[in-house]
C-alpha cells in the first residue's frame, strides 16, 4: 500500500512550515488542551462538570478506562498536527497517516456539523433544555467546551491535511471525472460501489424514519428521550450515508463527468469516515449496554449501526482502490 500511494513527483521538502501551517498547528494543539485537562481530571477522580446522581459516577473503573482511552485518542491530534507540518512527515508511510486522519475526519465531521445545528434548533425553541435528561450526565458547559474544541480541531486538522495532501499526492486527485484513466475505474470498483449502495438501504431507511419522528425500532428509553439534538444527529447520518454512497457511485460509474475528481473523493472520504467510525463507536457502546433494559440498543438499532459501519468501510476501500490504481497507472506511464 505504501508503494501504491507513493507521490508521482518528489514531495516538496521545506525548511519549515509556512505561516498558515504554523497557525493551524497551534490551533489544533491549543484546542486539545481543555478536553485533555477535563479528561485527566476525571481519571484522577475529580467530579468537575459531573452533577450528583449522574450515571457516569456509578462505575468509576469503567469511566477511568474510557477517559484514559479518550486522552490517548485526542493526544493523537497533536501528533497528527506535527506530522502534517514537519518535513519528516512527508516520509511517513501513506497508510500510517491516511488511516488516523480518516478516523479523525469521521469522528469530528458529525460534531462539526451537528453541534452548530443543534444550537440553532435549541435557539429556535426558545433556548430551552437540550435533549431530555442530558444534564443528568454532564453539566451543560462541558458540552460547549468540548464540542467547541472538537470543531477547532477539525477545522485545523482538515486545513493541514489538505495542504499536506496537495504537496504529496496532489496529482492523484486533480482533473475532472471524465479524465479518469480506464484503470482507475474497474469492475471491482463498480462492484464495491453497488454493494455499498445496497447495504446502505437499511440504515438509511431507519435513520430517515428516526429523523422524521418515527420511533419504530428504537429502545423505549431512547424513544422517550428524543429531542432536537436526536433528530439533528439522525438527519446527519442520512446526509453522511448519502455522501458516502454518492461519492462512491460518482467515481465508479463516472457520473457528473464535469465535476472535479476532488468532489466525489471528498464526499467518499468524509461520508465513509463519519458513518464507519460512528457506526463502529455506537456498535461497541451497545455491546456492554446499560443496566436499564429500556435503554439498551434494539436489534434494529444495531442493524443501523453495523450497516452504516460496513458501508463506510466499503466506500473507504473504493477510495483506497482509486488512489492505488491511479498511482500505479501514473508510475507505469512515467516508466
Amino acid at each position: 500500500m505504501t508503494q501504491s500511494l507513493a507521490p508521482l513527483t518528489a514531495p516538496r521538502q521545506a525548511a519549515g512550515p509556512g505561516r498558515t501551517r504554523r497557525v493551524l498547528r497551534a490551533v489544533a494543539v491549543v484546542s486539545c488542551v481543555p478536553y485533555l485537562a477535563l479528561k485527566a481530571a476525571w481519571v484522577a477522580g475529580s467530579h468537575i462538570g459531573i452533577p450528583e446522581g449522574s450515571p457516569l459516577l456509578d462505575d468509576r473503573l469503567t469511566m477511568a478506562a474510557i477517559n484514559g482511552l479518550s486522552v490517548l485518542l485526542d493526544s493523537a491530534v497533536i501528533v497528527l498536527a506535527l506530522v502534517l507540518t514537519r518535513p519528516w512527515g512527508l516520509k511517513v508511510p501513506a497508510w500510517l497517516l491516511a488511516f488516523p486522519v480518516w478516523v479523525a475526519t469521521g469522528l469530528l465531521a458529525p460534531v462539526m456539523a451537528g453541534f452548530p445545528a443543534q444550537l440553532v434548533v435549541r435557539a429556535s425553541r426558545g433556548g430551552g433544555a437540550s435533549s431530555a435528561g442530558r444534564e443528568a450526565f454532564l453539566d451543560e458547559w462541558v458540552f460547549t467546551v468540548v464540542y467547541t474544541g472538537f470543531i477547532a480541531q477539525g477545522l485545523a486538522l482538515g486545513g493541514l491535511f489538505v495542504l499536506y495532501a496537495r504537496d504529496r499526492w496532489g496529482r492523484l486527485w486533480c482533473g475532472r471525472v471524465w479524465d479518469l484513466p480506464v484503470g482507475a475505474v474497474g469492475p471491482a470498483h463498480r462492484a464495491l460501489a453497488v454493494a455499498a449502495a445496497v447495504l446502505a438501504l437499511p440504515p438509511l431507511t431507519l435513520h430517515a424514519l428516526w429523523a422524521c419522528g418515527v420511533p419504530a425500532g428504537l429502545s423505549t428509553g431512547r424513544a422517550a428521550g428524543r429531542g432536537g439534538e436526536f433528530y439533528v444527529l439522525e438527519a446527519l447520518f442520512v446526509v453522511f450515508l448519502l455522501a458516502a454512497v454518492g461519492g462512491a457511485l460518482l467515481l465508479a460509474f463516472r457520473r457528473g463527468r464535469a465535476l472535479p475528481v476532488a468532489v466525489p473523493l471528498a464526499l467518499a472520504w468524509v461520508g465513509s469516515g463519519a458513518v464507519a467510525c460512528w457506526g463502529g463507536w455506537l456498535t461497541l457502546a451497545s455491546l456492554g449496554g446499560p443496566a436499564d433494559l429500556s435503554d439498551r440498543a434494539t436489534p434494529l438499532m444495531n442493524l443501523a449501526y453495523c450497516g452504516q459501519m460496513l458501508v463506510g468501510l466499503l466506500v473507504a476501500a473504493i477510495g483506497a482502490y482509486h488512489f492505488a490504481e491511479r498511482s500505479a497507472g501514473a508510475a507505469r506511464r512515467a516508466a
